[in-house]
């Protein structure tokens, strides 16, 4: 890589992190990064890995001035948003795999408490066709914490939800229709049926099986090395309490953590891995599938994706791989999920992802 370019794209030396593959980018994803990039606040901060099979390469930056400085940040933790919903299906895969819960069974079958409404199904709540809305109706935007907006939503005003409210947008099972409600339900069920938090869960089923030892949703337990999260003016914002709703998007990890848990997914042995890829949903319009949270594009004819993002107050993030060709990316990021361009993230994503067939 000549330093030329370099200078012409305003990014200061040294840039990159050597990993065990590449020890360069390309100019393509250079000049991706930097197109991708250049609209976000000063001093946000990204962190990326690349996946090729066994090997890993990452690479960290934050924009200072007009310019991409170097960052080692591979175990820097981010929160990671609705990425979390991967890790809750993982769970409800064990769960089915061990026989303790089946994907078609009426919800209402694993709590001792009658629901609202009857109709809704495990797998329903997993890929987004629960007829659920977005959020409950008794979460009120207007009179929470903006910068914390779940914090004080608790397993009482859930229950109280589920109980006396529950109302469907939809018929389930009839379209697909993205719940977060539906999400932090599946993780209450979780816990309810295993009698234990989803800390326990993630920790037992998920973090010590694949390494992943910055992987949590207590961030006391990583606050040493948790980045400040950036609102959509760029300054420093408070992390985010999922509370009842923690398996719709409460955790927070890192890029090594994370490219661990992208590697164990090209493992075809892993039953409970491969079971969150069957698709369970199709959506000709989008030309698009869902598995168990997973959404499954294809690029092209030959090839197929495994993807889901994420984004809180103060963070965004995106996971894409090929299971396949073993290939994946991880972003993690200080940009808001609020900030008007937050959609480049995915975008640079996408990008660094067909750029890795080139190599």
């Amino acid at each position: 890589m000549k330093q030329s370019l370099l200078i012409a794209l305003g990014i200061l030396l040294p840039f990159l992190t050597i990993g065990q593959t590449k020890n360069t980018l390309s100019n393509n994803e250079l000049n991706l990064l930097f197109e991708k990039t250049k609209d976000f606040p000063q001093h946000t901060e990204f962190s990326i890995a690349f996946i090729n099979n066994d090997q890993v390469s990452y690479y960290g930056f934050k924009r200072v001035q007009d310019t991409i400085a170097y960052v080692d940040n591979s175990d820097t933790v981010f929160e990671i948003g609705s990425i979390t919903k991967v890790f809750t299906s993982t769970l409800l895969a064990n769960f089915v795999l061990d026989n303790k819960i089946a994907l078609d069974d009426p919800i209402q079958q694993y709590f001792d408490f009658p629901l609202q409404n009857k109709q809704i199904t495990v797998v329903q709540l997993a890929n987004h066709t629960s007829g659920l809305p977005r959020l409950p109706s008794n979460l009120k935007l207007n009179e929470v914490d903006q910068t914390n907006p779940y914090n004080e939503y608790s397993e009482a005003k859930l229950k109280e939800y589920l109980t006396t409210e529950l109302a469907l947008d939809t018929l389930s099972g009839s379209n697909y229709a993205y719940s977060n409600l539906g999400a932090g339900i599946l993780g209450y069920l979780l816990e309810t049926q295993a009698d234990t938090t989803y800390e326990s869960l993630l920790q037992t089923y998920i973090a010590s099986k694949y390494g992943m030892k910055h992987t949590t949703t207590n961030k006391n337990k990583v606050q040493e090395k948790l980045i400040k999260g950036r609102d959509s003016n760029g300054n420093e914002t408070s992390n985010w309490n999922l509370n009842s709703l923690v398996g719709a998007g409460g955790m927070v990890s890192t890029v090594e953590d994370l490219a661990m848990f992208m590697q164990a997914q090209f493992n075809p042995e892993n039953k409970a891995l491969s079971l969150t890829r069957e698709t369970t949903f199709k959506i000709p319009a989008y030309q698009m599938e869902v598995g168990l949270a997973w959404n499954k594009i294809n690029p092209d004819s030959q090839n197929t994706w495994y993807m889901h993002n994420g984004g809180t107050g103060g963070y965004s993030s995106i996971l894409a791989m090929d299971t396949d060709n073993k290939i994946g990316i991880v972003i993690l990021s200080t940009v808001s999920g609020f900030h008007s361009q937050n959609r480049n993230i995915d975008q640079l994503c996408l990008g660094l992802m067909n750029n890795q067939y080139k190599e």
